[in-house]
């Protein structure tokens, strides 16, 4: 018996990668899926229907129980087909997994609408006309499992203005989801992965390995801390019944560890009872906001390539964890800052 038993996913960008794991994975619970994979290169350019038809075959033979879609997420009436296309062969959708994406990286000053368009029309607009036409679906059903894929590059990637936006954007809407589909049934979540796929072989370090070795880090990937398939478990569990009471969360998975990161909350407020000065705003905020926006400085850690930043520095110390369970180490930032008080 699997997690899944008697669900229905449709995962888009599925042919490959990430997508690919997860709709394996998907299937091995025992959900029947639809891989939707337009087989376009890495910049969206192209068509490759063989692309979903190999991935499906090899996770199905049979094709019983798992079909293959060609449509491109960016047409809003394609989306609606692939939604449809699950209803048609097994007769409902209870999940759908927005993986399906592109890129075109360049600096802000050189890049061009066009770059910014297409890249924006993938991830965000593909992902609102996925949920689009299945939420109709998911609320009418009473219940539902959307999980959107963002990425860390939201918080500020240099050169990915296009694709940061995008991943950003796709954080919004999946919390609107959440908010708005929720009383329905249905919950929305955010991944942000850390994978080696076919985007990590397009970067300059990539393409070093690839010069080094002779194959694409993609290719070096199985067994990895970026094994595609590390990403796959944590999609799955939100899939489950078991996740009817998680919903506008965004989960960080990086080879064997899950994140959570926190909701757009307060981290402090400053009021007076007269319109503010521009100069009084500098002389107080070091002393208050100041205090919550510092950036721990960076830590080199042995084994790692470049230095520690940001959380990542903070959980460089031993004495922010706790072991929780055998095998299982728990690390909260609220608790390490408590401790540090």
């Amino acid at each position: 018996m699997g997690k899944l038993d008697g669900k229905v996913a449709l995962v888009t960008g599925a042919g490959r990668g990430i997508g690919r794991a997860v709709a394996g994975l998907l299937a091995d619970e025992g959900a029947a899926v639809v891989i939707n994979d337009l087989g376009a290169g890495l910049g969206g350019d192209g068509q490759d229907e063989s692309i979903a038809l190999q991935a499906a075959r090899a996770i199905d033979p049979s094709g019983e129980r798992v079909v293959a879609n060609t449509g491109s997420v960016s047409d809003y009436e394609a989306a609606g087909a692939m939604v449809q296309q699950a209803i048609d062969e097994f007769g409902r959708l209870d999940i759908v997994v927005n993986i399906a994406g592109i890129l075109r990286d360049r600096m802000i000053y050189n890049m061009t609408e066009a770059e910014f368009d297409a890249v924006t029309a993938v991830h965000l607009t593909g992902t609102f006309n996925t949920c689009r036409h299945a939420s109709v679906v998911m609320r009418r059903q009473g219940h539902g499992r959307i999980i959107n894929f963002s990425s860390v590059s939201a918080w500020g990637s240099p050169g990915q203005p296009n694709y940061g936006a995008a991943k950003y954007g796709i954080l919004g809407f999946t919390a609107t989801l959440a908010n708005s589909l929720g009383r329905s049934g249905v919950t929305a979540n955010a991944i942000l992965p850390f994978a080696t796929t076919r985007m990590i072989d397009s970067t300059p370090r990539g393409r070093a390995i690839a010069e080094e070795t002779g194959k694409p880090p993609s290719e070096l990937a199985a067994g990895t801390e970026g094994d595609p398939a590390n990403v796959a478990p944590m999609v799955a569990y939100l899939a489950t019944d078991d996740a009817a009471g998680v919903n506008g969360h965004f989960f960080g998975v990086r080879g064997n560890t899950i994140a959570l990161y926190s909701h757009w909350e307060l981290a402090g407020v400053l009021r007076a009872e007269r319109r503010w000065e521009p100069a009084e705003i500098a002389d107080l905020f070091p002393e208050t906001f100041g205090q919550t926006t510092t950036i721990p400085a960076p830590v080199q850690v042995p084994g790692e390539e470049r230095p520690l930043k940001g959380a990542a520095a903070l959980q460089a110390d031993p004495a922010s964890w706790e072991e929780f369970a055998p095998g299982v180490d728990l690390w909260l930032r609220q608790a390490y800052y408590g401790a540090k008080q």
